[in-house]
């Protein structure tokens, strides 16, 4: 991304606070405050009373912008009153990415002189005429666009049949139905040779059960042994000699 023609631009950013700073008092809570230096310009934050390890600043600056220089200086200090302000830690700001996108919001690392971590500041970097990308690359072709695909609508009418070379239903088949209708048309088929069902007679019908052309058996049927012998009612029983067999 293009960066240059910065010269006299204006760059905000807002001092928001400190992380896990090196301590440098031994019995109170330190005092910090933030020194920010962009070549010859200098700002400094108020200092936070006991602020000890995590101050909070939320202070905003604006810098004039100059031609090659991409960096601030950010150095952070204990307030004494008595003695000298100790030194805490510091750490360089790069402002590649505010210039190209326009904003930044990163903790920046600190160090103290030996190079030892000295805790953490975080700013919040706008700059407002960021450009927008541009490529310094050999032009690429344009992005492959699929033409669009021919839509069909779902209520339009089905397309028109072609004449093909096979020949039409309706020239193929005759119209009529192959088999006769129902009921088929009695003429169609041969008289049968089967003699017509029985017709009611005109006679009156014989009485049930029918008369047989013998006598009827009498009833209890005759035994074929002789029954034996019984006193007669006529007759008490004495000397008298019965008729045997008794008479029927």
């Amino acid at each position: 991304m293009s960066i240059s023609g910065i010269q006299g631009q204006l760059l905000e950013v807002t001092v928001v606070g400190c992380n896990k700073l090196k301590d440098t008092e031994w019995i109170s809570r330190q005092d910090p405050y933030v020194c920010l230096e962009y070549g010859s310009t200098k700002f400094r934050t108020r200092t936070c009373t006991d602020g000890g390890k995590n101050p909070t600043f939320q202070e905003k600056f604006v810098f004039t912008l100059i031609e090659g220089l991409r960096e601030v200086n950010a150095v952070v200090w204990n307030s004494n009153t008595l003695t000298y302000d100790d030194f805490i830690g510091s750490g360089k700001i790069q402002l590649q990415k505010v210039l190209s996108q326009g904003y930044d919001d990163t903790a920046w690392p600190l160090q103290t002189k030996t190079g030892r971590h000295a805790g953490e500041v975080r700013l919040i970097l706008h700059y407002a005429n960021a450009r927008k990308p541009e490529t310094s690359f050999a032009p690429s072709a344009p992005p492959y666009v699929a033409p669009p695909a021919p839509q069909v609508s779902l209520y339009s009418a089905p397309p028109p049949v072609t004449a093909g070379p096979y020949p039409s239903a309706a020239t193929a088949y005759p119209a009529t139905f192959p088999y006769p209708s129902y009921p088929p048309n009695s003429g169609a088929y041969p008289t049968s040779s089967y003699p017509p069902p029985p017709q009611p007679s005109a006679y009156p019908p014989q009485p049930y059960p029918p008369h047989s052309a013998y006598p009827p058996a009498p009833y209890p049927p005759p035994s074929g042994y002789p029954p034996p012998p019984q006193a007669s009612p006529y007759h008490p029983p004495g000397h008298y000699p019965g008729l045997y067999p008794p008479p029927y």
